[in-house]
This record gives C-alpha cells, structure tokens and sequence, in this order.
C-alpha cells in the first residue's frame, strides 16, 4: 500500500523506504542511469532507477509518458547541486528496489508541461488539456 503521495515526500523520509503510486510526468535515461519523474494530485517526486538493480531496471526501460506506477524505494537527498528548489520534494529522490507497472498508455499527443500549444491541439486532445496544471487552477 501507499506510504505517502509523491508530493508529500520530504527531508522527514530520508533513509526510510517509501511506496508510491502515480503517473510518469516525464522519463530520463542519462546513460544506464533512468530518472522518473512520478506525479499525482500533490506532486512529483524524482525516481533513480540504477542498471545494478536487476529487477527493477528492465521494466524501467520499458516504461513511458503517462504510465501508471507503482514505486518502492530509498528516500536520498540529492547530490550536491542537483537540489530542485521548484519542488517541495526537489531535495530528495527515491532510489527504486521495485517498480511495476500498474497501467501502460499510449504516447500522448503533447507534453503537460508544455506552454506552446495551439488552441486546435487543446481542444483537440481536451481531456489531455484539463490533466495540465494551468487548466486545474481554473
């Protein structure tokens, strides 16, 4: 079960292992290393998924955009210079010993987070629009 939602995790977890359930925001892969960025109603929070944990690391590979997760992890601070101070959860990441995929999706058709967007696109793909932070303020 849940320990506590991606945007609650904080300084007060380090060193204690942590479940969280959301979405993958956006997915990094910086050479063996994959970062997954997890978001749900409170936030996001980074998860670091290391090429040494056999398990976890081949279905980090596979995952994408908008996948359904459910993460078990570490609570770390960031290393020095990699603090994210637009997050409340920006000084942590959560080092992955589980990861499963609870629901595959498809590709969207634009990111969340982006700002360029013609009006044509928004009310094209309207229920993709109302996930994007601006549209939830309203």
């Amino acid at each position: 079960m849940r320990t506590c939602y991606t945007g609650e995790v904080n300084t007060q977890y380090l060193g204690q292992t942590v479940t969280l359930f959301g979405w993958v925001h956006r997915r990094r892969d910086h050479g063996g290393v994959i970062f997954i960025d997890l978001r749900d109603r409170t936030g996001l929070a980074q998860i670091v998924v290391n090429p040494e944990n056999a398990e976890a690391f081949p279905v980090a590979e596979r995952i994408r955009n908008e996948y359904c997760l459910r993460v078990t992890g570490v609570v770390q601070a960031r290393p020095e210079g990699t603090v994210n101070t637009d997050l409340a959860s920006g000084e942590i990441e959560i080092v992955c010993t589980e990861i499963e995929i609870l629901n595959a999706s498809v590709t969207p058709a634009f990111q969340l987070d982006d700002d360029n967007l013609s009006e044509t696109t928004r009310l094209t793909h309207r229920v993709l629009d109302l996930r994007r932070p601006q549209m939830q303020k309203i």
